[in-house]
C-alpha cells in the first residue's frame, strides 16, 4: 500500500510550485516565447493537481474512513455529503 503524503510534504511541494510561478512571471517581463510560457503554465497546473490529488487521497483514508469506521450516523453523512460537493464542484470546473 502507498503511504500517505503529510500536510507538512504538501507544503514542500507548493514552494517548488511557487518557485515555478516566479519563475513564469519573469519569464513574461522577459517577454519570452509564449509557448515556452504555456509550457511552464501547464507545468505548475499539472504540480498542483498532483498536490490536489494527495490531499483528497489522505483525507479518504483519514477523515472519511474514520467517520465511516465510526458509530455517529450523522457523522457519516456529513463525510458523504462533503465529498459529493467536492465531486459536483469539481465536475464543474
Amino acid at each position: 500500500m502507498k503511504q500517505i503524503t503529510t500536510h507538512e510534504e504538501q507544503l514542500e511541494y507548493l514552494r517548488k510550485i511557487e518557485g515555478q510561478v516566479r519563475g513564469i512571471q519573469k519569464m513574461i517581463k522577459e517577454r519570452l516565447y509564449c509557448v515556452d510560457i504555456l509550457n511552464q503554465v501547464h507545468s505548475v497546473i499539472s504540480a498542483l493537481a498532483g498536490v490536489e490529488d494527495r490531499i483528497l487521497e489522505k483525507h479518504f483514508r483519514n477523515c472519511v474512513s474514520a467517520a465511516m469506521q465510526g458509530r455517529s450516523a450523522s457523522e457519516k453523512e456529513k463525510k458523504l455529503s462533503e465529498i459529493l460537493g467536492l465531486l459536483s464542484r469539481y465536475r464543474k470546473t
